[in-house]
């Protein structure tokens, strides 16, 4: 073996470790020499309200929230999978009928329900107690069973006016923030 083909391959090798360890340290020419290693300065701590990478838990309630707009959100999304479903059902002109009283009565019970979002708060700075949950809780409840006593006399009827194929799309599972929720509960891990 030649000491040609030892040179290169050293030469190379030395060449790679200079090139991993000069940006990972800094030479201090004014210390005797003394090698530091560089670090990077840590992020600023996040301001009071803004979400950080991996927040979880305690910190994560202290952000403010908008009652008011989740409920918006969660009637407007209503309104969409209305829309949405009469797409999906391709009704045909002797079932628009019943598909017109339905969305009426749906129309309405929006209405009221666009109603009772405005008159929640737009914004909650502090985490409300206990006693408080409980009580807002219960008035989404009451409001949805309003809402559902309001929409199905006419669901009912137009139920009965729907081919096989129609119901069968009808009755598939919704895709809401519910089953997100189930899947995320399936999975093993911190709740």
């Amino acid at each position: 073996m030649s000491i040609r083909s030892l040179v290169l391959p050293t030469a190379l090798v030395l060449a790679a470790g200079f090139a991993f360890t000069a940006p990972a340290s800094a030479f201090n020419l004014f210390d005797d020499d003394m090698i530091e290693l560089a670090q990077a300065t840590p992020p600023p701590p996040a301001a009071r309200g803004e979400r950080t990478p991996g927040e979880r838990g305690a910190a994560r309630l202290e952000r403010s929230f908008s009652p008011k707009s989740m409920c918006l959100d969660m009637a407007a999304r209503r309104i969409g999978d209305r829309a949405y479903l009469k797409a999906r059902l391709e009704l045909k002109p002797d079932q628009m009928a019943t598909w017109a009283a339905f969305e009426k009565a749906a129309d309405e019970a929006s209405a009221k329900s666009m109603a009772r979002c405005q008159t929640l708060p737009t914004e909650m700075k502090e985490r409300p107690t206990y006693l408080e949950r409980l009580t807002m809780e219960e008035d989404v409840m009451k409001a949805r069973i309003s809402t559902i006593e309001a929409v199905k006399p006419s669901l009912t009827a137009l139920v009965a006016v729907l081919t096989a194929e129609q119901k069968a799309i009808l009755d598939r599972p919704r895709m809401g923030f519910a089953h997100r929720a189930g899947a995320a509960m399936s999975r093993p891990g911190p709740r």
